[in-house]
């Protein structure tokens, strides 16, 4: 069988849709906001496990921020911009200026560092109209963005605790293969080449620490600083850029940004910007043509369809599916009027990892036979399989 785009497996699975009066923007439906919802929950039991808290930013912000960042200057084609002059303002493309705000009112010192924060942060970028591609590339889209704000003896290690929790997560949603690049400077860029020299030389050895062998790639890096960024490679061996991490040694400077040091005197923090997915828009999208139809169970939208052979078996049905539904698994209960097989193509279509197959037997000894999306096919107790369920849906991560 042919694979699908992730358009199709969208429209197959009513996951999400784009129309033409909103371009480059989603619109999410029930089942495809269940996906978004898993893996927006297993990142954020990572950033909690790797030190992060959570903030949330203003969408809307005026000139003076995107200035003091270089955005104005060095982003400009690419940000929905408003207002007469002297009131200018911007959807925000990125989260990172509002996240100095933040740290700036902490009036940190150097016992609070590294400060690490987090952001799941809707942004805004006006890509041109050809340029959009499905999931892959949107004007509007949600960033997994977190900064780390620390001292320069700290990068080394911020950096390898970033790339432990990509290796472990990546894995977990079934993408274990993955490439490292190291993005130099760009010709059009902000802060000095003695900056620039440094940041280089210190994200390298940094990556080298974590284990990693990176391949340069010139002029790629953002327009405050060099990156490091992990292009995953799918079944069909397509890669996919997702994570980075960036360090930062301008924007602190820029936006006078300070804590105060060991000494009582004022020290300027390095940052390091960091996605471990990057687009949550486009992680879905490599998840859906990756896996096609077969999402792994603990992200399917619905993880078991309870199947009752006749009428007769429906109220012994129903009360599997509530006791499904109590252990939290997302179950729904078949069609009527089907035949057994056609019920089976039906949920195989819909991406159903697990049915629970009830027949006159079944009922009789209150058990239930669960099918494997592969057809093997098991009869346990109605406890047993509740528990079974339960656990193999749980998030791996």
């Amino acid at each position: 069988m042919d694979s699908l785009d992730h358009k199709q497996i969208g429209q197959k699975l009513r996951l999400f849709h784009l129309q033409a009066e909103a371009p480059g923007m989603v619109f999410w439906h029930p089942a495809g906001l269940v996906l978004v919802h898993a893996i927006e929950d297993a990142i954020r039991r990572q950033i909690a496990a790797d030190g992060f808290v959570e903030v949330r930013t203003p969408q809307l912000v005026r000139r003076p921020i995107w200035e003091a960042s270089g955005h104005w200057e060095n982003f400009a084609g690419h940000m929905f911009a408003f207002g007469d002059e002297g009131r200018e303002e911007a959807l925000k493309p990125v989260s990172c200026p509002c996240h100095i705000e933040i740290v700036e009112r902490l009036a940190p010192s150097y016992r609070d560092l590294p400060i690490r924060i987090a952001e799941f942060g809707l942004v805004h970028r006006d890509e041109d109209q050809g340029a959009l591609n499905g999931l892959f590339r949107l004007r509007q889209f949600t960033q997994d963005d977190g900064h780390v704000f620390c001292e320069e003896e700290q990068i080394e290690e911020e950096v390898a605790r970033f790339c432990r929790s990509l290796r472990a997560l990546y894995a977990a949603f079934g993408l274990s293969s993955f490439s490292v690049f190291l993005s130099t400077r760009p010709a059009r860029r902000v802060g000095n080449d003695d900056l620039w020299d440094r940041a280089e030389l210190v994200l390298a050895a940094a990556a080298r620490s974590a284990n990693l062998e990176p391949e340069i790639q010139g002029g790629e890096g953002a327009f405050y600083g060099p990156k490091l960024e992990f292009s995953l490679r799918d079944r069909l061996g397509r890669s996919w850029q997702c994570g980075t991490v960036q360090l930062d040694f301008v924007m602190a400077e820029r936006f006078g940004l300070s804590y105060i040091d060991s000494l009582g005197g004022k020290a300027r923090p390095a940052m390091l910007h960091r996605a471990i997915l990057g687009s949550i828009e486009r992680f879905v999208a490599i998840l859906l043509e990756h896996h096609q139809l077969a999402l792994p169970g603990w992200l399917a939208p619905e993880q078991v369809r309870v199947l009752p052979i006749s009428d007769e078996q429906a109220p012994y049905a129903r009360m599997i599916l509530e006791t499904l539904q109590r252990q939290g698994l997302r179950a729904s209960l078949g069609p009527g009027g089907q035949t057994l097989s056609r019920a089976i193509v039906d949920a195989h279509d819909a991406g159903v990892p697990l049915l629970a197959i009830v027949g006159k037997r079944e009922a009789a000894a209150s058990k239930v036979a669960l099918r494997e999306r592969d057809g093997a096919q098991r009869v346990l107790t109605l406890d047993a399989a509740a528990a079974e369920l339960g656990m193999r849906s749980k998030p791996p991560v």
